[in-house]
Protein backbone atom coordinates (compact mmCIF):
# COMPACT_ATOMS: atom_id res chain seq x y z
CA UNK A 1 0.00 0.00 0.00
CA UNK A 2 2.67 2.24 0.64
CA UNK A 3 4.15 1.66 -3.16
CA UNK A 4 0.84 2.61 -4.19
CA UNK A 5 0.68 5.71 -1.95
CA UNK A 6 4.27 6.56 -3.44
CA UNK A 7 2.85 6.48 -6.80
CA UNK A 8 -0.40 8.21 -6.20
CA UNK A 9 1.99 10.78 -4.62
CA UNK A 10 4.33 11.07 -7.41
CA UNK A 11 1.11 11.42 -10.04
CA UNK A 12 0.05 14.03 -7.87
CA UNK A 13 3.13 15.87 -8.18
CA UNK A 14 3.42 15.41 -11.84
CA UNK A 15 -0.34 16.86 -12.04
CA UNK A 16 0.45 20.21 -9.95
CA UNK A 17 3.42 20.76 -12.16
CA UNK A 18 1.31 20.33 -15.59
CA UNK A 19 -0.84 22.21 -13.87
CA UNK A 20 1.55 25.58 -13.06
CA UNK A 21 3.14 24.65 -16.26
CA UNK A 22 -0.11 25.22 -18.17
CA UNK A 23 -0.65 28.58 -15.55
CA UNK A 24 2.57 29.83 -16.93
CA UNK A 25 1.96 29.56 -20.50
CA UNK A 26 -1.51 30.71 -19.84
CA UNK A 27 0.00 34.12 -18.05
CA UNK A 28 2.69 34.52 -20.72
CA UNK A 29 0.12 34.34 -23.34
CA UNK A 30 -2.23 36.63 -21.53
CA UNK A 31 0.80 38.83 -21.29
CA UNK A 32 1.39 39.05 -25.20
CA UNK A 33 -2.40 39.11 -25.81
CA UNK A 34 -2.02 42.28 -23.76
CA UNK A 35 1.15 43.79 -25.87
CA UNK A 36 -0.78 43.13 -29.20
CA UNK A 37 -4.02 44.86 -28.10
CA UNK A 38 -1.68 47.80 -27.27
CA UNK A 39 -0.41 47.53 -30.81
CA UNK A 40 -3.36 47.34 -32.36
CA UNK A 41 -4.69 50.53 -29.70
CA UNK A 42 -1.92 51.98 -31.60
CA UNK A 43 -2.17 51.11 -34.99
CA UNK A 44 -6.07 51.62 -34.80
CA UNK A 45 -4.93 55.16 -33.70
CA UNK A 46 -2.59 55.85 -36.27
CA UNK A 47 -4.74 54.95 -38.75
CA UNK A 48 -7.44 57.24 -37.83
CA UNK A 49 -4.63 59.92 -37.54
CA UNK A 50 -3.75 58.90 -40.98
CA UNK A 51 -6.77 59.02 -42.41
CA UNK A 52 -7.78 62.19 -41.35
CA UNK A 53 -4.55 63.60 -42.95
CA UNK A 54 -5.22 61.70 -46.35
CA UNK A 55 -8.48 63.53 -46.21
CA UNK A 56 -6.87 67.00 -45.78
CA UNK A 57 -4.11 66.48 -48.66
CA UNK A 58 -6.66 65.14 -50.89
CA UNK A 59 -8.76 68.34 -50.26
CA UNK A 60 -5.73 70.31 -51.09
CA UNK A 61 -5.06 68.38 -53.98
CA UNK A 62 -8.19 69.14 -55.17
CA UNK A 63 -8.34 72.62 -54.27
CA UNK A 64 -5.20 73.08 -56.39
CA UNK A 65 -5.78 71.00 -59.07
CA UNK A 66 -8.85 72.93 -59.85
CA UNK A 67 -6.85 76.16 -59.24
CA UNK A 68 -4.00 74.59 -61.63
CA UNK A 69 -7.03 74.19 -64.47
CA UNK A 70 -8.31 78.02 -64.06
CA UNK A 71 -4.32 79.07 -64.64
CA UNK A 72 -4.36 76.65 -67.32
CA UNK A 73 -7.78 77.99 -69.15
CA UNK A 74 -6.78 81.74 -68.49
CA UNK A 75 -3.30 81.08 -69.81
CA UNK A 76 -4.93 79.38 -73.02
CA UNK A 77 -7.49 82.28 -73.41
CA UNK A 78 -4.67 85.13 -72.98
CA UNK A 79 -2.71 83.30 -75.37
CA UNK A 80 -5.18 83.09 -77.77
CA UNK A 81 -5.83 87.12 -77.15
CA UNK A 82 -2.49 87.59 -77.73
CA UNK A 83 -2.24 86.05 -81.12
CA UNK A 84 -5.41 87.89 -82.41
CA UNK A 85 -3.58 91.24 -81.02
CA UNK A 86 -0.25 89.84 -82.77
CA UNK A 87 -2.05 89.65 -86.26
CA UNK A 88 -4.39 92.72 -85.87
CA UNK A 89 -0.98 94.53 -85.29
CA UNK A 90 0.92 92.85 -88.25
CA UNK A 91 -2.33 93.18 -90.58
CA UNK A 92 -2.20 97.40 -89.31
CA UNK A 93 1.80 97.43 -90.18
CA UNK A 94 1.51 95.88 -93.27
CA UNK A 95 -1.10 98.56 -93.92
CA UNK A 96 0.73 101.37 -92.66
CA UNK A 97 3.49 100.74 -94.50
CA UNK A 98 1.14 100.35 -98.29
CA UNK A 99 -0.20 103.49 -97.38
CA UNK A 100 3.28 105.07 -96.76
CA UNK A 101 4.60 103.70 -99.76
CA UNK A 102 1.65 105.30 -101.93
CA UNK A 103 2.28 108.35 -100.61
CA UNK A 104 5.77 108.76 -101.16
CA UNK A 105 5.18 107.64 -104.54
CA UNK A 106 4.68 110.66 -107.00
CA UNK A 107 1.44 109.96 -108.98
CA UNK A 108 1.22 110.35 -112.41
CA UNK A 109 -0.96 113.48 -112.15
CA UNK A 110 1.31 114.72 -109.76
CA UNK A 111 4.75 113.75 -111.18
CA UNK A 112 4.64 116.54 -114.61
CA UNK A 113 4.38 120.02 -113.87
CA UNK A 114 1.20 121.79 -114.22
CA UNK A 115 0.97 123.56 -117.47
CA UNK A 116 1.91 126.94 -117.40
CA UNK A 117 -0.36 130.06 -118.98
CA UNK A 118 0.35 131.31 -121.70
CA UNK A 119 2.33 128.46 -123.31
CA UNK A 120 1.41 126.97 -126.46
CA UNK A 121 0.10 124.12 -124.59
CA UNK A 122 -3.09 126.05 -123.01
CA UNK A 123 -3.60 127.50 -126.84
CA UNK A 124 -6.14 125.71 -129.00
CA UNK A 125 -4.86 124.52 -131.91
Amino acid sequence: MAQQGAALQSYNNELVKCIEDLCAKRDELHRQILTEEEEKTKIQNDIRILTERLAKVNESLSKKMATRNEFDRTIAETEAAYMKILESSQTLLNVLKREATTLKEPTAASSSPPPQKGTKKDQPA
